[in-house]
């Protein structure tokens, strides 16, 4: 799905609260209203911040912060548990301007792992950085840290509980929540620069220091002023394996596709069939936005200069989830 075509030196975001939605049966209306609250509110985040000639980075910098900051979604606050009953969380960055990119992986701590993730881009000589270095890099940087119980749900720690019963009797209910979650955004600022960022705490379940494709530069995050930025949600040693977020600007560059020819090709095409559930988001350097996913649901939203917040979590048109109060900036 792309968005109507941009207005020029408009500015456009697009985020996703992950792939692998709660199952339609299990979704009650209350909390549908407040997966698109938060969805909302991490577009306003961002759009505030576009509204006032801020750049991509910086929009999608706050977009995920909020999304980390949000419950429902599996990044920061919220984040799922490993198989031993931690949290080990990862995200990454990239700016479009010259392709510095920063992630970090196997953390918990750092209350927004974007920030850790960007520290790295800004702060180090290096790319990625894991485990307790990471943590004692975030340390001196200042970023702010949060007690384990900050990060603890319920929600999360049963849903554990249950996939490791369901492990243990050889059963499955198919729920793709379960599988994969993550958090992301994309950005083209009124400069036409781009950027995209990326945060997740895994799968369910997953084997302690297990690494998806959201801090894999490439895989999970990519962002370029000449091609596009994304963001991608799913199975993510599927989407490693495939490059998938390089895939898309390798086809829009070298195969001259358009970004939602090159995007459903990767997710609907490429992924699909090999096992990679799940979807993306992404912006080109002109401003179009593309949203495919081949699972049940993307939770998913898109603004522009116009200020209108749209939002999605089913294969279902964007509603308009505007708040007035919303538009001051």
């Amino acid at each position: 799905m792309t968005s109507n075509a941009p207005t020029q030196n408009d500015f456009a975001l697009a985020v996703h609260g992950g792939a692998g939605t709660i199952l339609r049966s299990k979704m009650t209306p209350e909390r549908e209203a407040a997966y698109h609250a938060g969805l909302r509110r991490a577009l306003n985040a961002g759009r505030v911040v576009l509204a006032d000639g801020g750049s991509a980075l910086d929009a999608v910098s706050a977009a995920v912060m909020a999304l980390e900051d949000e419950p429902l979604f599996n990044a920061g606050r919220g984040a799922v548990y490993t198989s031993a009953g931690k949290q080990e969380m990862d995200a990454a960055v990239m700016d479009g301007r010259d392709r510095a990119a920063g992630a970090v992986a196997g953390i918990c701590g750092p209350r927004n792992p974007i920030l850790a993730a960007r520290a790295v881009m800004e702060h180090s000589g290096h790319v990625i950085l894991i485990g307790e270095s990471a943590m004692e890099f975030c340390r001196r940087q200042g970023l702010p840290f949060e007690e384990l119980s900050y990060f603890h749900t319920e929600q999360r720690w049963n849903a554990l509980q249950e996939t490791l019963a369901m492990r243990h009797s050889g059963t499955d209910d198919h729920d793709e929540s379960r599988k994969h979650g993550t958090v992301g955004a994309v950005a083209r600022d009124r400069k036409g620069n781009l950027a995209a960022a990326t945060s997740t705490g895994g799968m369910t379940a997953k084997s302690p220091g297990r690494v998806g494709d959201s801090p894999v530069i490439g895989a999970g995050t990519w962002a370029d002023n000449e091609t596009c930025a994304v963001s991608a949600t799913g199975h993510g040693e599927i989407f490693i394996r495939y490059a998938a977020a390089h895939e898309i600007a390798s086809r829009m560059r070298y195969a001259d596709q358009s970004l939602e020819e090159a995007s459903r090709a990767v997710v609907i095409d490429m992924l699909a069939p090999a096992g990679g559930s799940g979807g993306i988001i992404a912006v080109d350097r002109a401003g179009n936005l593309s949203l495919p996913f081949n699972c049940s649901g993307m939770y998913r939203g898109i603004v522009r200069g116009d200020g209108k917040l749209l939002t999605a979590i089913y294969d279902e048109p964007l509603v308009d989830v505007s708040d007035p109060n919303d538009q001051g900036n």
